[in-house]
């Protein structure tokens, strides 16, 4: 088992993959601060913060030491990336993303579960798949898309720097969780 060295980690993947499960218990275990993209994205009564307030957002949760994000936004990828040690990409399949994405709205409607800034979600927004407030459109839209981009932008010069973790079923993911050494 080797040390594990990163203090700057960036976790991505599909809607619904548990990509702020993995960042917030990964924060944790190194002693870090726990960011999701989507608490600094989404203002009271799910209006999207201007792009210059969710930058100034970024930059300041990313100035300190040791911190995990959690997200895919290609917005603030430039402000996220550089500065970021590694990347964990959760590439699951699309029947369980697709599952699991289903469960939570159900558990999250039942519970009426607050997500960021006092907004939850609503039951009959995602079943209208046809619409852009449908996470479930939102998985579809995005799923393929991101399969083909992550490989790419992985390669690419200005990423080199970047230790990337690729994982593809949950069971791999916990596993070397469970195997992490701190320094």
């Amino acid at each position: 088992m080797e040390p594990f060295p990163y203090h700057r980690i960036v976790v991505v993947g599909a809607t619904s993959s548990g990509k702020s499960t993995l960042a917030k218990k990964l924060a944790e275990k190194i002693g870090g601060g726990f960011i999701e993209l989507d608490a600094l994205h989404w203002e009271p009564n799910w209006q999207e913060a201007r792009p210059e307030v969710l930058r100034e957002r970024v930059k300041a949760a990313t100035s300190v030491q040791t911190w995990v994000v959690a997200g895919n936004y290609h917005a603030v990828r430039d402000e996220i990336w550089p500065k970021a040690e590694a990347i964990i990409w959760l590439d699951y399949s699309l029947p369980l993303v697709f599952w699991r994405l289903l469960t939570r709205t159900v558990r999250r409607w039942i519970t009426r579960e607050e997500l960021w800034n006092g907004n939850r979600e609503t039951f009959w927004w995602h079943f209208k798949i046809w619409s852009d407030d449908s996470l479930f459109h939102w998985l579809f839209k995005t799923y393929w898309r991101r399969k083909r981009e992550y490989p790419i932008l992985f390669r690419q010069p200005e990423n080199s720097h970047l230790k990337v973790m690729h994982f593809t079923t949950p069971s791999e993911t916990e596993d070397w969780f469970r195997n992490i050494e701190l320094n």
